[in-house]
């Protein structure tokens, strides 16, 4: 460490309290112009005492979460909603926003354990999504108006006083604080546990105690104002899976919401995190779907186009090769013997509870899988590294190969790794397979529309479906893998059902937002997203049908499906609920 880094660090901490921080949110009073702006104002001020109040959520001021909750904030109060904004106001010492990164060890020594995110990160979250929403007229509310003296101090009190274990197993009134303080902090990490960071212990204390502390502060918001819906981001990690857990324990209606794959479109989901609701989503939703040509080639079309990514705006692909020849000639693979292929996911991410897991998690899958294939000379196993593991939001610092090299060792000869760096198309490899292993990655919705047979050993979102060999044991798992290769494709009818799913998944589940566009042109924008309105009417009723299911979602309770066909769905009651 240099001598003359924490003199460093002062002088940037200087800077930034002497300049202004660079704003990112949408600036509203210019997107709609005067004449609209005022009357937006009016709108609000006018709104019935007994107007359905809305909570919305995003708890962190990062432009990814605000800018779409600011375009919600709008287009609920248009609807009639009485719209309340829930911000951080600087008093938690850990949340999502926090990340190692490519930052060291000493920045975690020297600043996050000591300071927490105050110091060089809160300055330039809060206010300015604080004054971007009070631009609107909604109000705004703090965590920190809602604790009580004493709150925090206690929340520290357990957070210093608990084991690691004590801390990963805590619970209070069945709040899962510890599993969520848990994710945090591997977040934080980006690694699937906390063992071989040494100061892993005192990263998760943070996270602790703000998890403590957010329940503290939204529990008593909810007990005094009643909400008849909250909406937030994700649903998981701190502090949103803990203001999820009380909104549900309060008996308010939970709705979380995520940028999805396909560009302009975002998942909304009831009640939990999209990373548990898609895997329970009832089948009848979706299996009745009417099926013509016209649905089967915007399908085709649009599932080809994620070889390259050229119609999404969250994609690792690039310029991939996609000749089998080719590919052959790259990996050693002899496309002349029986391939199982097997996609991995980045080894940190949403690290939750999922019931139905026949392994504790993808590593003890992995290493079971390659144990078992090592028996299986017959077989080539390809095992294709996740490209997210370098190129994602949060570069992984738990490479699959440098476990593979550590903790089995070499490979096999019958056993092939393609690496996340590696031009390869991914799914022009997984086309060559005989079938394909997967844990949770969504590539199994596309495979199987393929007619590829895929095999689901975890949480993927494929899985319950009818479609794929979902595992239930390892022990269920080897006899599966007893019987491969299976010699054959998917029949007619179990890939119309297939693609009917993946057209429901990718058409109707992620929503598109016409009056959202992506950020070009600039990689320093915090936001991968802005808003572009011509004015009010772009947002009122009728305008966007996919703003309108957004908002209908969060009001009344409606499903989350974006319709080409007339609704089925009823509503469901919204009525007011505090604690």
């Amino acid at each position: 460490m240099s001598a003359f880094a924490p003199q460093k660090r002062a002088l940037k901490r200087l800077v930034r309290r002497v300049y202004p921080v660079k704003v990112d949110q949408p600036r509203w009073p210019d997107l709609l112009g005067a004449a609209d702006y005022a009357d937006l104002r009016r709108h609000v001020a006018a709104l019935p005492a007994d107007a359905p109040r809305v909570l919305l959520a995003p708890s962190i001021g990062h432009p990814a979460m605000t800018t779409l909750d600011s375009v919600l904030a709008v287009a609920l109060t248009l609807r009639g909603a009485r719209v309340d904004v829930l911000l951080c106001n600087e008093v938690l010492p850990a949340c999502q926003s926090c990340l190692l990164g490519t930052l060291k060890d000493e920045w975690v020594v020297n600043e996050f354990i000591p300071y927490g995110p105050r110091r060089e990160l809160c300055r330039s979250c809060h206010g300015p999504a604080d004054a971007m929403f009070r631009a609107l007229g909604v109000k705004v509310l703090h965590y920190g108006d809602f604790l009580a003296a004493g709150e925090e101090d206690e929340a520290w009190r357990l957070a210093r006083t608990l084991t690691r274990d004590e801390i990963f197993d805590y619970t209070s009134d069945g709040f899962p604080i510890g599993e969520h303080a848990r994710a945090g902090a591997i977040r934080f990490f980006a690694r699937t546990s906390l063992e071989r960071e040494p100061h892993g212990d005192d990263v998760l204390r943070r996270f602790f105690a703000a998890a403590l502390i957010t329940r503290a502060s939204i529990e008593r918001l909810l007990t005094v104002q009643p909400y008849a819906a909250a909406s937030f981001n994700h649903g998981i990690y701190v502090p949103q899976g803990i203001v999820g857990a009380v909104a549900r324990r309060c008996g308010i209606r939970v709705v979380n919401w995520i940028q999805s794959y396909r560009r302009n479109s975002f998942i909304f989901s009831h009640g939990d995190t999209y990373h548990h609701t898609l895997m329970t989503e009832p089948v009848s939703t979706w299996a009745d779907l009417d099926w013509d040509d016209e649905r089967e080639t915007e399908l085709m079309t649009y599932l080809k186009s994620r070889w390259t990514g050229s119609q999404d705006w969250i994609s690792f692909s690039r310029a991939a090769e996609t000749e089998p020849e080719a590919i052959a000639r790259a990996t050693g693979i002899d496309w002349r013997k029986p391939s199982i292929g097997l996609l991995t996911n980045v080894m940190w991410d949403a690290q939750l509870h999922y019931p139905q897991n026949a392994f504790a998690d993808m590593w003890e899958w992995l290493a079971a899988t390659i144990a078992y294939f090592a028996t299986r000379p017959d077989l080539q196993l390809i095992i294709r590294v996740h490209p997210a593991e370098l190129r994602g939001h949060i570069q992984s610092r738990q490479p699959i190969a440098d476990e593979i090299r550590n903790e089995i060792g070499q490979l096999p000869p019958n056993i092939f790794l393609i690496p996340p760096e590696s031009p390869v198309s991914t799914y022009a490899v997984m086309a060559q397979c005989d079938s394909v292993l997967i844990y949770g990655t969504k590539t199994g919705v596309e495979l199987t529309s393929m007619g590829i047979p895929v095999i689901v050993a975890g949480e993927a979102w494929i899985r319950n479906k009818g479609i794929t060999t979902d595992v239930r044991s390892p022990e269920h798992y080897r006899a599966i893998l007893d019987g491969l290769p299976c010699g054959r494709r998917l029949d007619a009818d179990t890939i119309r059902r297939a693609k009917k799913y993946a057209y429901h998944f990718f058409f109707r589940r992620m929503i598109p937002l016409s009056v959202i566009r992506p950020v070009t042109g600039d990689p320093k924008r915090w936001s991968p997203y802005e808003v572009h309105v011509s004015g009010l009417r772009d947002l009122e009723p009728g305008r966007d049908a996919g703003l309108d299911t957004m908002c209908d979602g969060i009001l009344h309770g409606t499903d989350f499906i974006y319709r080409t066909q007339p609704s089925k769905t009823t509503k469901t009651k919204t009525e007011a609920v505090a604690c």
